[in-house]
């Protein structure tokens, strides 16, 4: 029993990305369509590494990973929202907000350790060709994601017991459309300084060293390619990492745009609009950008679609 007066809180009730009730139908069908297309784009580069034997490279393997975790990224978050633009009760469990807390944590953890390995992927590619497949072998492909998984699973559950550590009393408005640590450690409740050390360490972490992992991979790549003496073999060594630093920028530009703004500018729409971007639009255009710039991807989906029964068997 709570002491006092005080109720400890049971749910939490979302409010959105806005709570302007004209704009809650147009805002469903647009985000249905961006998780359509998050869901069909993922779905199809998972099946198509998974079923042509010509993708079958660590590149490729790497990729698929990447497409699980967006397809997983996206999920946590999308079919609540989705919910909430139509319903008239916007509220969310404290069990099942924890655990979408959870949820988007790991996969948030998973893409950005998976675009670090893909960044050292290119890495070996560009600069010592000659070493590939001994770098970069299926068993280092395999212990290197299962990695990734324990990893962000451990971060996950650390960071959701601290935010949850804390005890919510009175209000339960999350002014967020999901829950996400920021927002709930804003409400009130007992000492939240602790969890929030904890959340503002790991994220600073993650990301610092993940950015000076790819940073020094790329600089190493831009500096072998000003080496090739042909212009044919500096376009050919340039397209095979062009996808991935667009997908890089794109993910750490955001990323680096919502933690690195000034406290002063800091504004609840533009962290919705971030969050909207990373969670829901990114997956969506990552397999764009890789199948329209990929000539592998393209033709194995030309494949698949002319014979998807012989296809599939191969699996």
């Amino acid at each position: 029993m709570a002491p006092g007066n005080l109720t400890w809180v049971t749910e939490f009730i979302l409010m959105g990305i806005t709570d302007l009730p004209e704009l809650q139908v147009p805002l469903f069908f647009v985000f249905l369509v961006i998780y359509g297309l998050a869901v069909v784009g993922n779905l199809g580069t998972i099946i198509l590494t998974s079923v042509d034997s010509r993708l079958q490279t660590p590149m490729y393997f790497f990729l698929q990973h990447l497409a699980i975790t967006n397809l997983g990224n996206s999920t946590t978050i999308a079919p609540k929202m989705l919910v909430n633009f139509l319903a008239k009760k916007k509220t969310i469990s404290y069990y099942c907000c924890a655990a979408q807390l959870g949820g988007f944590l790991v996969f948030m953890v998973k893409k950005i350790f998976i675009l670090v390995t893909m960044a050292y992927d290119r890495y070996v590619t560009i600069c010592n060709p000659l070493l590939y497949m001994v770098v970069v072998s299926r068993q280092i492909c395999l212990l290197l994601i299962s990695l990734i998984y324990l990893y962000s699973l451990t971060i996950a559950l650390t960071v959701s017991s601290c935010v949850f550590s804390v005890s919510y009393c009175s209000s339960n408005v999350i002014k967020h459309f999901y829950c996400d640590n920021v927002p709930l450690l804003a409400l009130p409740g007992s000492d939240t300084y602790g969890p929030e050390i904890a959340a503002l360490t790991f994220s600073g972490i993650n990301l610092f060293f993940s950015m000076i992992i790819v940073l020094i991979s790329y600089f190493n790549i831009i500096l072998a390619i000003l080496r090739i003496q042909s212009s044919k073999g500096r376009q050919k060594a340039f397209s095979t990492c062009a996808s991935h630093m667009i997908v890089v920028t794109v993910f750490y530009g955001t990323l680096l745009f919502m933690y690195l703004q000034p406290r002063t500018n800091h504004s609840l729409g533009t962290d919705k609009t971030d969050s909207v971007f990373y969670t829901l639009v990114i997956p969506m255009l990552n397999p764009l950008i890789y199948s329209l710039r990929n000539k592998d991807v393209k033709n194995a989906l030309k494949r698949f679609l002319n014979n998807p029964c012989k296809s599939l068997k191969l699996m």
